[in-house]
C-alpha cells in the first residue's frame, strides 16, 4: 500500500503540470483567475510531494495487483484536486458538483452540471478541456513514460489502464518507448484537428478547446448549445472525421506512422467493423427519422443524424440536435451504440468492438456445437485463434458490465428518478458518452440531479473509465490478502 502511495505522490506532482494550460489562458484573456490556478498547482504538487516524501523508504517495484489500486486512487485523487479551481472561480458550486465536473472531464465523459458556459471565464473552460485531453490518452500512460526515470516500473500500470487486446501488444521493445510514441501520435492528431477546425471557421480558442474534446472523445464544449452553436457543415465534417480517428485503436495510428502506410488499417478488424456499423446505423436512422417527418428533407436528416449518431456512438457526446426529441426508436439506437462501437486502445468507452466481436464469434460457435457437438471450432478473428482464456474473460466482463448497469439503474430508480432518465444516465456514464435521455437529455444537463444521484453517476463514470474490473477487484477479500 505504501509503495502505491509513493507512486501516487509522483503522479500528483506530475499532474500539477496540467495547470499550465489554464494559467496561460488566464494571462492571455486577463480573466483574473491566474492566482486560483497557481494555488491549485501548488496544492497538487505540494500534496504529491508530501505523500512521496513520507513513503520514499517504501519505494519498490510494483506488482501486478498494485496497478489496479494505483489507477483507481489516481483517478479519484486527481478528480478531487481538480475541483479546487472550479470551486474558487465559481462561487456557489458545491463540492459534489465540482467533483462531478472534474470526474466527467478526466474520464472523458463530457456531461456537465454547469450552465452559462458561453460567458464562463476562458481559463475555467480551458481547464475543463485540459482535463479531457490529459484524461483521454490516460494520465497513467503518461506516467509510464516518465516514472521509470525515477526507477518505478511501468508495465503493471500500463496493463491496468489499457483495455482489451492492446494490453499485451508491445509496439516497441520497452513499454516506456511505447507510451511516449503513443503520446506523440496523440499530440499530432490533436494538432491536425486543431488546424482543421480553424480552417473550418472556428476561432483559435474554440479550435483548441474542441480539438482537445474531440481527440479525447470527451465532448465538453464551451457553449451551452454544444456544436449546435456553430451550425456549420464544415465544422461538423472535421469533427466527425477526427471523432472516428480517435475511436480507432491508437496502436494502429502508431503502426501506420511507423510504416508510413495506411495498409495497416485494412488489417484492423475492429476499425472495419466499426465503420460498417456506423454506416448502416447512420443510414437506417436517417431514413427512419426522415420518414417520421422530423426533418423536411432526407439530406437534412442525413446531416443531423450522421453527426449526432457518430458523436454518440464514438462516446464523444457532442450534439447539434436534441436527439431525445426524435422518435424513441432512434433515440434508443443512439444510446445503445455507445455500448460497443469504439475500438480497444482508443480514447472511447463502452464494451468495445473487440469484445463484441468475440461475443458474436462465441455465440456462433455455440450454435454450431449444438448441431455438431464433436466438432473442434476455435473462436477466430481475422484467422487468428482467440484463446478460451480471453473468451471467458470477455464473458466475465460483459456479465459485470450489464450487472453494473442494472444495479446502478435500480439505485437511481430508488432515488426517485424516472426509468428513461435513470437507465440512459447510467448508460451515458458507464460508457463515458455524456448525455442521456429524459431529464439528462442533450437539451439539458445533469444539474437537476440530487447530490446522491450525482455521486452515483460519478461512480459510474469511474467504473466505466477503468473498465469495471480495475475497481471491483479492490472489493474482493482475496485482493487484500498477502
Amino acid at each position: 500500500m505504501l509503495a502505491v502511495l509513493n507512486v501516487l505522490g509522483s503522479m500528483l506532482m506530475l499532474f500539477s503540470v496540467t495547470y499550465a494550460l489554464p494559467m496561460i489562458t488566464s494571462v492571455i484573456f486577463r480573466d483574473g483567475l491566474l492566482i486560483e490556478f497557481v494555488y491549485g498547482a501548488v496544492l497538487c504538487f505540494g500534496s504529491g510531494a508530501i505523500v512521496y516524501g513520507l513513503t520514499l523508504k517504501h519505494r519498490r517495484e510494483l506488482r501486478s495487483r498494485d496497478g489496479f489500486l494505483l489507477v483507481t486512487l489516481a483517478w479519484m485523487f486527481m478528480a478531487v484536486i481538480a475541483t479546487l479551481p472550479l470551486m474558487i472561480a465559481l462561487p456557489g458550486l458545491s463540492f459534489t458538483d465540482a467533483f462531478y465536473e472534474a470526474m466527467s472531464g478526466i474520464t472523458t465523459t463530457g456531461s456537465t452540471v454547469l450552465t452559462g458556459l458561453d460567458s464562463m471565464p476562458p481559463s475555467i473552460n480551458m481547464w475543463r478541456a485540459a482535463l479531457h485531453w490529459f484524461g483521454g490518452m490516460g494520465i497513467i500512460v503518461l506516467a509510464v513514460a516518465i516514472l521509470p526515470l525515477l526507477g518505478v516500473g511501468g508495465m503493471q500500470l500500463y496493463k491496468a489502464e489499457t483495455p482489451g487486446s492492446v494490453k499485451n501488444e508491445k509496439l516497441t521493445p520497452r513499454i516506456t518507448q511505447t507510451a511516449r510514441a503513443l503520446w506523440v501520435v496523440y499530440v499530432l492528431i490533436t494538432l491536425a484537428c486543431l488546424v482543421g477546425l480553424k480552417l473550418a471557421g472556428m476561432s483559435w480558442f474554440d479550435a483548441v478547446f474542441h480539438s482537445f474534446s474531440t481527440v479525447s472523445l470527451g465532448g465538453f464544449s464551451n457553449y451551452d448549445a454544444s456544436i449546435g452553436k456553430f451550425d456549420s457543415v464544415p465544422i461538423e465534417i472535421v469533427l466527425a472525421v477526427f471523432m472516428f480517428i480517435a475511436a480507432v485503436n491508437f496502436s494502429r495510428h502508431l503502426m501506420a506512422w511507423q510504416q508510413k502506410s495506411l495498409r495497416t488499417y485494412l488489417a484492423d478488424v475492429e476499425a472495419l467493423a466499426m465503420a460498417r456499423l456506423l454506416a448502416w446505423s447512420i443510414l437506417g436512422v436517417s431514413v427512419y427519422v426522415w420518414a417520421s417527418d422530423v426533418y423536411p428533407s432526407f439530406p437534412s436528416a442525413l446531416r443531423h443524424v450522421a453527426f449526432n449518431v457518430l458523436s454518440m456512438a464514438t462516446t464523444c457526446g457532442f450534439v447539434t440536435q436534441d436527439y431525445a426529441a426524435w422518435p424513441m426508436f432512434a433515440a434508443i439506437v443512439v444510446m445503445i451504440l455507445t455500448c460497443y462501437t469504439c475500438s480497444t486502445g482508443s480514447t472511447g468507452g463502452g464494451i468495445k468492438m473487440f469484445r463484441t466481436l468475440v461475443l458474436m464469434k462465441q455465440a456462433s460457435r455455440e450454435l454450431w456445437l449444438l448441431v455438431h457437438p464433436q466438432a473442434v471450432t476455435p473462436v477466430k478473428i481475422r484467422n487468428q485463434v482467440v484463446s478460451n482464456h480471453i473468451v471467458f474473460s470477455v464473458l466475465a466482463f460483459v456479465v459485470l458490465y450489464f450487472g453494473t448497469v442494472v444495479t446502478l439503474t435500480f439505485v437511481l430508480l430508488a432515488s426517485g428518478l424516472d426509468f428513461i432518465s435513470a437507465f440512459s444516465a447510467i448508460i451515458g456514464m458507464i460508457n463515458n458518452a455524456g448525455p442521456g435521455l429524459g431529464v439528462v437529455g442533450p437539451a439539458s444537463n445533469f444539474q437537476g440531479l440530487t447530490d446522491f444521484q450525482t455521486w452515483v453517476c460519478s461512480l459510474a463514470m469511474l467504473l466505466g473509465r477503468l473498465e469495471i474490473f480495475s475497481v471491483l477487484v479492490l472489493l474482493t477479500p482475496t485482493f487484500w490478502r498477502k
